[in-house]
């Protein structure tokens, strides 16, 4: 039996905690918190213990690998510490603020020898398997243009709920904590990124960083692309991911393929039934479980096979690197280049 722990018992908690449950062999055995009495309200429900700080739950023999959701900023410290006590991590997204803190995090991983997934579950949705595989087999040709859009909405309550929240020591704006995901799939589609020109704005909230980012990208393959991001597009719509080759173009929403028009079988109803609400779109906790559970499986599988995860820090770190960029365009009015 693998048994985790859990690190932070905040909104994402109890998706990792229900993603946990679903795996054969595995148990959660373990959370904790910094908030007083957060570990133990968590725990009751979910029968599993409380421990009263990050030692004492890194001590138990019973835990094998550890969810961090403690805020953006702290991925990395903690990350480092239950990696020196031989723990495998799945670090929620992003790694970390900073490529210096990603770094960090990697290094300790390989020195411990132990395994390091950061969360990007939607390379795990249906959707973007089969868009994967199709781009893969070349049914779309040489890439020519991608395209990744969260239009998604959150409150000023939302941003004002904890103290970290909309701060660019421990969040980052909305491309950092909610644009992340696409980010992270438009250059697992489309490849290396060679340079980032981007401007930020925060035009609908009382915060720090940005509620809006836009940028335009040029990749390793001469290829172009667009990532748009923002938390101020009220009421929140799906995700985006279009993928455009000299074959057609396949578009991806909230993990669903709703259009494949590939040359000579233009099939406009080759989708996957959508969402029925808005989902994560409109509210934080509104995240499906299987993607999730997936990604953790896979954690588990190459520990035992001895394989690097299928997300690695590495792949944590490239869409990190994208998104600093843009922060550094969008600051400085300048193209920046990447992988250099």
């Amino acid at each position: 039996m693998t048994g985790f722990g859990i690190i932070g018992t905040g909104v994402i908690a109890a998706l990792h905690a229900a993603a946990i449950k679903t795996l054969p062999g595995a148990r959660l055995a373990a959370v904790t918190d910094v908030v007083p009495g957060a570990a133990g309200t968590f725990a009751a429900g979910r029968g599993c213990a409380a421990e009263p700080d990050l030692d004492a739950l890194l001590a138990r023999p019973d835990v094998d690998v550890v969810c961090v959701c403690v805020p953006s900023g702290l991925h990395a410290e903690i990350g480092v510490r239950a990696a020196r006590a031989g723990k495998h991590l799945a670090v929620e997204k992003p790694v970390d603020v900073t490529l210096a803190a990603a770094d960090r995090l990697i290094e300790a991983a390989r020195a411990a020898g132990v395994a390091l997934t950061v969360i990007s579950q939607h390379r795990f949705d249906p959707g973007l398997i089969e868009l994967k595989r199709l781009i893969g087999e070349g049914a779309l040709g040489r890439l020519v243009l991608g395209e990744a859009s969260t239009k998604w909405y959150r409150t000023q309550a939302y941003y004002d709920s904890a103290a970290w929240r909309g701060t660019w020591a421990m969040d980052g704006g909305s491309l950092m904590n909610q644009g992340v995901h696409y980010v992270d799939l438009l250059r697992w589609c489309m490849g290396p990124v060679t340079e980032v020109t981007a401007v930020c704005a925060t035009q609908a909230h009382q915060v720090e960083v940005e509620d809006t980012a836009l940028a335009l990208v040029r990749f390793a393959s001469g290829a172009v692309g667009t990532i748009m991001s923002t938390t101020a597009a009220y009421p929140g719509f799906p995700q985006r991911l279009e993928i455009t080759g000299t074959g057609g173009t396949v578009i991806v929403e909230d993990g669903r393929i709703t259009r494949r028009a590939l040359t000579g079988q233009d099939d406009p109803a080759a989708a996957s039934p959508g969402a029925t609400s808005a989902g994560a779109a409109a509210d934080p906790a509104a995240i499906e479980v299987a993607s999730h559970a997936a990604q953790l499986a896979d954690l588990l599988a190459a520990v035992v096979e001895g394989r690097e995860p299928a997300v690695g820090g590495q792949d944590g770190r490239d869409a990190l690197e994208i998104i600093c960029a843009v922060y550094e365009s969008a600051r400085t009015g300048r193209t920046v280049p990447l992988g250099s």
